[in-house]
Formats: C-alpha cells, structure tokens, sequence
C-alpha cells in the first residue's frame, strides 16, 4: 500500500466516531447495502462467517429495542454507586433514553447475531480448546462490526455501537421479539444514522506509552498509580461527552 493509500485510510480511521445524537432523516436502502456488504468481507476465523444481521427500520420495532434496553441504564446508575472512591465522579448517565435528538432518534438498527452452529467447521485442535474457539468467534464478529462502522463513516453516517442489547435478559427479549432462534448470540447493535453534533477532540495515549520495541520491557509498563491517573481522565472524558450530549470513542 503506498503512502496516498495509508494517508486516505488514516482519515478514515480517525474520522470514525461513535455517536450518540442523531437526525431522524432517512438513510437511502443502499446504504444499508453496502454497510452489509462490507461487513460480509470481514475476515473470519477458518471463514466460518458466523455472522446474521437483522435490520430495523420500522419505528415500532426500534422503539420496543429502546424499551427492552431501557432498565439497562437504570441498573447502570444504581451500580455506579458501588464504584471504587479512586475512579473519580459517578456516572451519572445524563441525557440517555429521555431527551429529544439522541440514539432514539436514529432511523436505523442493525442487530448483529452470532451463529455459533458454525464453529463446527474449525479444526478438531481449535473446537477441544474452549478459550481459542470463543475467541475466534467473537473476533470474527468484531471484524464484521468494525467494517460496518467504517463503511457507515465512508457514506458520511453517524453510528453508535450500543452494547446494551447483550445483556442476558435484554438479549433473551430481543431474540423473542424477533423471533431469532435460540443457539443464535445477539453480539451487537449498530445504530445509523445523521449525525447532529460534531464529535469532541478525541482523549488518546501518546504512541510511546503503549509501543513496545523488542525484549528489553522490564519496568516500561504503566505503574498502578499511572494507569489509575488514566482511568480517572477516560472515565472524566466519556462523563463530560455525555453531559455535552456529544460522542465519544
């Protein structure tokens, strides 16, 4: 890949944010296409492809997502109150699920299932390794969700990765709801959308904190103290976006 190739790419990473404000305009069928199809490209362990999506488009059906997923931050704001003293302010969890503009309003979900009947396939050393193979599976759905967020960054869409779907009683309502057969495993939700606030400036290591050249790495990693330093800043970040009703990640 020559350097005009890698510069484009680098933009392109860099201009991929998760958004959580959306414009309730309609995204065009064949972008949902395309956002698919790259998805489908994605590299997968042994290419068992374990991948099924379910696309949402229908505002009942994205408003009974929203409600199944609604305890989600309310058990979230109660847990908060246990978070170890170091860690810095609570998250208080403002702005989700009750003003007007954020994900709700996004005119597309993209539920992404996991087919785990697949796994089959891998080689005999691979299946009698329980850890490798959960790790191939998950990664190869990873690979899938990735590409759909960079394909939805190349048709100028916003996109959250909302995670709140995979809780075991979220994920056992949405697959009756949807009526998904019972081995399948919900991995994530995408939302699309267009975006309705520019991102803040992104909180990233510097590349010396985290490159590593060679054997010689005694006492090169982060003490406690200095990892404990990052958290309370990532914590502050993501808490601060939020309350701008703005993006993170």
């Amino acid at each position: 890949m020559g350097n005009s190739e890698y510069d484009s790419f680098l933009e392109l990473v860099k201009k991929r944010r998760s958004h959580r404000r959306f414009k309730s305009d309609p995204i065009p069928d064949e972008y949902i296409d395309k956002i698919i199809d790259a998805a489908r490209w994605a590299p997968s362990g042994f290419n068992t492809q374990p991948w099924e999506f379910v696309i949402l488009k229908e505002e009942e059906h994205r408003k009974k997502i929203v409600e199944i997923t609604a305890s989600y931050w309310v058990d979230s704001k109660e847990m908060e109150k246990a978070r170890p003293p170091w860690q810095g302010k609570t998250w208080e969890l403002k702005g989700m699920n009750d003003e007007k503009g954020d994900y709700t309003e996004a005119p597309v979900y993209i539920i992404l299932f996991g087919d785990p009947r697949v796994l089959d396939a891998l080689p005999m050393g691979v299946q009698c390794d329980k850890h490798r193979k959960k790790l191939i599976y998950q990664s190869s759905l990873a690979n899938a969700f990735l590409n759909m967020h960079m394909a939805a960054t190349t048709l100028g869409l916003g996109a959250q990765w909302y995670s709140a779907v995979q809780t075991p009683k979220n994920a056992c309502l949405i697959k009756d709801y949807l009526n998904i057969p019972s081995e399948f495993d919900v991995y994530d939700m995408i939302v699309l959308g267009y975006p309705a606030v520019t991102p803040p400036k992104k909180f990233l290591r510097k590349p010396e904190e985290f490159i590593h050249w060679g054997i010689n790495n005694k006492g090169k990693f982060r003490t406690t103290e200095k990892m404990q330093d990052f958290v309370r800043k990532a914590r502050a970040w993501v808490t601060g976006c939020h309350a701008k009703k703005g993006e993170f990640d």
